[in-house]
Parts: structure tokens; C-alpha cells; sequence
């Protein structure tokens, strides 16, 4: 028995696997034993190309030496402390060079260890500042059709996929949903050079609805990931800023899969101008080596949550938030960002990507070709057939969204490289 085969059938009668069909697993599956580059390596001998980044985190492909290094050199010194009333060197200076991504560092950084974690805490952030302010009616939210922010019932609720999260609808909350925009396939049929935001206006519905109701808006800047790779304009989320600002109410934004440069900027928020109250981090902050995440606040937020006569504290944490290894980690993939100038090339590369992908358009069975930064995405008529081309015939693993076969390659790869990828899938498409 080969490798592979033993180490899957020990998997068989133990794993629960995340977002997999038990149908998937009676057929061979990779398993994967080592990562370098962008490349995966499995049991078996065989090269994979990670064209999802391992879940759109592993933003530096794997392996990566300096990383790896600061994951060995911080476990020989501190492998763990707690962050309740007290702290230590990797999670103060990560902290420090997060808010330095900011315009300004009047900012504070909760660590947590998934990106479901930071936008639950973002979301408890948001309901008990109005409640320290004394307005504790403030407390609807506000997401969009489509969204998807992770799998906690906090979460699900301001992002919740029927297809997901169908079993779980009677103990969500209710959130306020508004039409969610999406350029490729406007369902308005316009053009957005001269659309004029018309998707913009059930969200203006929505706050007239809710009035002086809700505690805060929570999106995913520029792209609706997990929802089919929806990609928005500025201009949408520029607009929800200023009806944000307008009206008091939070604005949250979910950096977790478009952030650490992945659409060209290190933070998606970055091409409307925007400044959100609270943004979520998580997956490429460690280069997806070790689990973090972060909730950073604005410091008028923090700042209601003090003890002085009366006790406000944010009475929420949890036992690996702030980890020393994985904030070591995180610190030094801050340092090789800025090191190897990764945002630059990611948006380099992202118009290599761009002009790469328009070659899709006009092939039968082609849809909505899009791309924004180092995210690429297309619908096809049969992504199965698709995805098993890929897989079979160049060794590329990708995990299709409904009818969306998407690339999220780590941002350091070549130019050469996303070619010859994004030629693979017009092959695929052609032959499947």
C-alpha cells in the first residue's frame, strides 16, 4: 500500500472534513505532506499548484524561510500567555505594527485566532458601545445579500449562504440585508460607467427603514468572497461610508480574505478611501502559517469601554487570542511585506491577471469574467468538469464556488506563472 492510500484510509475512519461531501472522500483524495512556493506536494509524489492559496490565506505561497524561522525562534522562547492583565513582546510590537498600517494610530488590536472570531467580536464591539454611549436600542446590523463572514452564529447572522447555513436559520439573528452589487452580472442590466449606483438605493431603504436603529454595517470591501467572487466598485463602498458617517452608525469592515494586499492594496478599503470604525483581519496576517486574526478599533470606540465609576469592560477573549508563536509569525510576515515590497508586486501582477482573464471572454459557456487585484474569477457551464481538468491534466487544485472557478494564487508568484495558469483554465474550459 502506498503512502498515500494508508494515510487515506486512516483518514477515512477518523476526519471530519470542513466543507466536504462524504461522496468526495470515496474517491482518491491528495494528501498533502509537504508546501514550497506556491506549489503543494502530496503523499504520492505529485506537484500541486495551490491556486487558492490554501483558503486565501497562504498570501506568500509556503515554505517561506523567514517565516518559518520566526515560528521556531519564537517556540524556543514563549509558546504561550494569556493576554488577560498581562502581555509580552511579540503581541505588543505586532499590535504597534498593525495600527502602522492605518492613517493614523489612534487605534487599539484585539487578537483572536480565526477571521469568524474577529468579526464576532467585532459585531459584540459594535453592540456595546451603544450600550456604553446609553443608547442600547442601536443594536440591528446591516450586511448585504450574499455576504459571508464566517461560520459562528454571530457571523452566519450578518452573512448567511442557504446553502451553508440552511440547518442553522432558526437560532441566527436578524439582520437587515441589502441588494448586494455586483457589476458583472447587474441586475439592473446596466452599464457601470453610467449606472450611477442604482443598486445603492435598497441600502439607503434599509437605513430609512431602520431609522436611528442600527449599531452597525458590516461588508467585504470590493469582493463578496465566498458568495461567487461578487466584485463591486468603489464607489459603492465609498458611498456607504459617507451614509455611515451621515448617520453614526459603525462601519465594519471584513478585510479577512481581500486585506494584506490581495487586491493590490493592503487593504481593499484602501482604493475607495475609506477608514472603517472596525476592520477585521485574518488569513494572509500570518501568511496563513498559524491561526490569527485581529479586531482593530478606533480609539473613540475603545475608549467608551472603560471602568471609571462604572464597569464597561469587554468582557470577551479567548485562550490562544494574541498567541506568542502566531503573533511572531504575523510580525515577521509584516516585515516581509514590506521587505520584498509584496503590495507593489501583488498589484503588478494583478494587471498581468487582468489582461490574462479577458482572454476567457466570448468562449461558449463563459460568464462574467472579472478580476480585481490578485483575485480572478470566472463562471462556466460545468465547473466539475472544470476542476477535474485542472487537477488531472496540469496539476492546478481549485475549489469552485457554484458555477465561479476562481484563481486567489499567493502574491509573490511570477508573471510567467499566472499565464500559463490562467491558459490552463481556458484549456479546461474548451476541453471540459
Amino acid at each position: 500500500m502506498s503512502k498515500g492510500a494508508s494515510y487515506r484510509k486512516l483518514d477515512r475512519k477518523s476526519v471530519w472534513h470542513p466543507y466536504t461531501k462524504f461522496s468526495a472522500l470515496e474517491k482518491d483524495f491528495p494528501v498533502i505532506v509537504r508546501g514550497r512556493g506556491p506549489y503543494l506536494f502530496d503523499a504520492d509524489g505529485r506537484r500541486l499548484l495551490d491556486a487558492v492559496s490554501s483558503w486565501w490565506a497562504c498570501n506568500l505561497g509556503h515554505g517561506h524561510r523567514r517565516i518559518t524561522g520566526a515560528i521556531r525562534r519564537q517556540a524556543g522562547i514563549l509558546q504561550h500567555s494569556i493576554l488577560g492583565n498581562l502581555t509580552h513582546p511579540a503581541a505588543a510590537e505586532l499590535a504597534t505594527a498593525v495600527i502602522a498600517l492605518f492613517p493614523d494610530r489612534n487605534r487599539r488590536v484585539l487578537f483572536a485566532s480565526d477571521g469568524a472570531s474577529a468579526v464576532e467580536a467585532a459585531l459584540k464591539i459594535s453592540l456595546q458601545y451603544w450600550h456604553n454611549r446609553g443608547a442600547p436600542d442601536r443594536n440591528r446590523f446591516v450586511c448585504l445579500d450574499y455576504a459571508y463572514h464566517g461560520d459562528t452564529l454571530g457571523a452566519m447572522s450578518v452573512g448567511y449562504l442557504e446553502s451553508f447555513h440552511k440547518p442553522f436559520a432558526p437560532v441566527v439573528f436578524k439582520a437587515e440585508r441589502a441588494e448586494s452589487p455586483y457589476c458583472a452580472k447587474c441586475r439592473h442590466g446596466l452599464n457601470p460607467d453610467t449606472c450611477r449606483l442604482k443598486c445603492f438605493e435598497s441600502m439607503r431603504n434599509v437605513f430609512r427603514k431602520l431609522h436611528n436603529r442600527p449599531a452597525a454595517v458590516i461588508v467585504e470591501p470590493l469582493c463578496q468572497g465566498a458568495g461567487g467572487m461578487r466584485i463591486y466598485p468603489t464607489a459603492y463602498l465609498a458611498a456607504l461610508a459617507a451614509l455611515c458617517r451621515r448617520t453614526g452608525t459603525l462601519f465594519i469592515a471584513d478585510e479577512i480574505a481581500v486585506g494584506m494586499g490581495r487586491t493590490g492594496r493592503m487593504f481593499a478599503c484602501q482604493h475607495a478611501g475609506v477608514d472603517p470604525d472596525i476592520m477585521c483581519m485574518g488569513k494572509g496576517l500570518s501568511a496563513g502559517y498559524l491561526p490569527i486574526s485581529a479586531t482593530v478599533v478606533k480609539a473613540r470606540i475603545y475608549n467608551t469601554f472603560d471602568d471609571a465609576g462604572k464597569d464597561r469592560t469587554f468582557y470577551h477573549g479567548h485562550t490562544y487570542c494574541g498567541n506568542p508563536i502566531a503573533c511572531a509569525t504575523a510580525l515577521e510576515t509584516l516585515k516581509v511585506y514590506r521587505d520584498e515590497n509584496i503590495v507593489e508586486h501583488a498589484e503588478s501582477m494583478g494587471h498581468v491577471l487582468s489582461t490574462e482573464m479577458k482572454s476567457l471572454s466570448g468562449i461558449s459557456g463563459v460568464s462574467a469574467v472579472r478580476t480585481l487585484g490578485m483575485i480572478g474569477a470566472v463562471d462556466v457551464a460545468d465547473p466539475a468538469a472544470v476542476k477535474a481538468m485542472l487537477f488531472r491534466k496540469y496539476g492546478i487544485m481549485v475549489r469552485p464556488l457554484g458555477n465561479t472557478v476562481y484563481f486567489m494564487l499567493p502574491l509573490n508568484v511570477s508573471a510567467s506563472l499566472i499565464r500559463s495558469t490562467v491558459r490552463a483554465l481556458r484549456d479546461a474550459i474548451l476541453h471540459s
